[in-house]
């Protein structure tokens, strides 16, 4: 694990709820609230940690997203309250699904969670690694490093959150 990810803790689980998969992500960055708004909204910045983003990201707006991962598709900003809360709707008709950020300020420090919901449950697993390898290449994009090897990390946190779906069923 980088040096940067020893520094930021992040905690991630998966659920299940009414049949729907949930991932859920926190973790505690070193910087100001308005610095990871910043981080989580402004394209140029969101292309170094997650997703290439081109389009309209203000409330209401449409856009495309192509994310680190590999996946592609639309997007729609339902809620935007910065610099504390945001909420998106992905994809589109089976592949549909929300993530929601929210921001805290803890001290010098900043608290993001972010969960993503209306997941196919046999996948949970995979989203679940996959979330956690993006916030950490968050946390190397705001301490100034290049984002890891996403794919690389995908594979070391997959058997982690592989177990944690097998005691779901």
């Amino acid at each position: 694990m980088s040096d940067i990810t020893e520094n930021t803790e992040v905690q991630g689980t998966i659920r299940v709820d009414q049949g729907i998969g949930v991932v859920r992500m926190q973790g505690r960055y070193d910087t100001d609230i308005d610095d990871l708004w910043s981080a989580l909204t402004v394209p140029d910045r969101l292309a170094r940690w997650v997703a290439d983003v081109h389009g309209d990201l203000q409330l209401g707006g449409t856009f495309e997203a192509t994310f680190t991962s590999g996946w592609e598709g639309p997007g729609t900003v339902q809620e935007c309250e910065p610099p504390r809360r945001l909420v998106l709707r992905m994809g589109s008709g089976a592949d549909e699904g929300v993530i929601e950020a929210t921001l805290r300020s803890d001290g010098d420090a900043t608290v993001l969670t972010v969960e993503e919901r209306g997941l196919p449950v046999p996948e949970l697993h995979a989203h679940g690694a996959g979330w956690q390898a993006h916030m950490e290449d968050l946390a190397a994009h705001l301490a100034g490093q290049e984002r890891g090897d996403w794919s690389a990390r995908w594979a070391e946190l997959d058997p982690e959150y592989l177990e944690q779906a097998s005691k779901l069923r």
